[in-house]
C-alpha cells in the first residue's frame, strides 16, 4: 500500500467534515469552469469537463452550481479569467512534489507558492527537472466491502489497469481516457463509486520512515494544498501505515 495515497484518503475524508469545505467547492468549482472554457461545456465531447463536473458532484455541489461554473467558462455568465500553471520542487528529504494552479495572477501565484516551499524546508525546481518522476492516471475509488473478484471482472474487462487493496478502500487504475468509461462499467455493474478523478502517480518513491521526517514533508503539503490557487499537489513520498497514524495522532 502506498503511504502517499493513504495520506491522500486520510486527507479525503477529513475535508468532508472540515469547515474548509466551503474552500474546496470553490477549488472545484474553478476547475469545472477553466475546464469547459478550454474544452467547451458539452460534457460528452469535452473529457477533461466530465471528470471535474462529476468530481463536483461527488463532493455534494449542487447540481445548479456546477452549471453555473460552466456557464461561466463558455462565457454565457461572467466570470474571472483563470490560467493554468503548473510548479516543481522538492520537499525537504528529497521528495519530488508537482503542484498544479488555477490562478488570476500569475505573478502573484508563483511567488506565494516559491515561500511557501522555502518556508517549510524545501525549494522549486525548473520546468521539466521534476515533471519526468510522474505520469498521469485515472484513479476510482470503491469501497472495500466489494467483492474483489466482481470488482476486477467489471473493472478490467472496460480497461482498467490494475486494482490495488489500501485497507478500506480499492483503487482503480486508468488510462487517463478511459476513467469515465472504467466509472460507467462499475456503476452499471452495481458496484458503488465513491470518487473518481485524474491524477499524476509516481514512478518511484522516496520513503519517509519516521514522524518527524513525515511532519516535514506533509507540512509543505498541507500549506500548498491550503493555497486558494492550487488544485493539485502530487507527491512521491512514501510513509508506513505506522508513521502515518503517529502523525495524524499528534496532529
Amino acid at each position: 500500500m502506498s503511504g502517499h495515497s493513504k495520506w491522500a484518503t486520510i486527507k479525503h475524508k477529513k475535508a468532508a467534515k472540515d469547515k474548509t469545505r466551503g474552500k474546496v467547492f470553490a477549488k472545484l468549482l474553478r476547475q469545472v469552469e477553466v475546464a469547459a472554457r478550454e474544452g467547451g461545456g458539452d460534457l460528452e465531447g469535452n473529457p477533461t469537463l466530465r471528470t471535474m463536473y462529476q468530481k463536483a458532484r461527488d463532493n455534494s455541489i449542487p447540481l445548479d452550481t456546477i452549471e453555473r461554473a460552466v456557464k461561466r467558462g463558455t462565457g454565457e455568465l461572467d466570470g474571472v479569467t483563470y490560467e493554468q500553471v503548473t510548479y516543481e520542487g522538492y520537499a525537504p528529504g528529497g521528495v519530488a512534489v508537482m503542484v498544479e494552479c488555477l490562478t488570476d495572477n500569475r505573478n502573484r501565484t508563483g511567488s506565494e507558492i516559491r515561500n511557501l516551499f522555502v518556508r517549510n524546508g524545501g525549494s522549486t525546481a525548473e520546468p521539466g527537472s521534476v515533471a519526468w518522476q510522474f505520469e498521469r492516471k485515472g484513479h476510482v475509488v470503491v469501497p472495500r466491502s466489494v467483492d474483489e473478484d466482481e470488482l476486477m471482472l467489471a473493472a478490467l474487462d472496460a480497461g482498467a489497469e490494475d486494482i490495488a487493496d489500501e485497507g478500506d478502500q480499492w483503487r482503480v487504475t486508468t488510462a487517463p481516457g478511459d476513467l469515465h468509461a472504467v466509472r460507467n462499467a462499475l456503476e452499471a455493474a452495481a458496484i458503488p463509486v465513491e470518487a473518481s478523478e485524474t491524477t499524476l502517480v509516481p514512478s518511484t518513491t522516496v520513503p519517509l520512515g519516521d514522524a518527524e521526517s513525515a511532519k516535514k514533508v506533509l507540512r509543505l503539503i498541507d500549506g500548498l494544498d491550503d493555497h486558494d490557487d492550487v488544485s493539485g499537489v502530487h507527491a512521491n513520498f512514501d510513509i508506513p501505515d505506522a508513521v502515518i497514524e503517529a502523525v495524524e495522532a499528534s496532529s
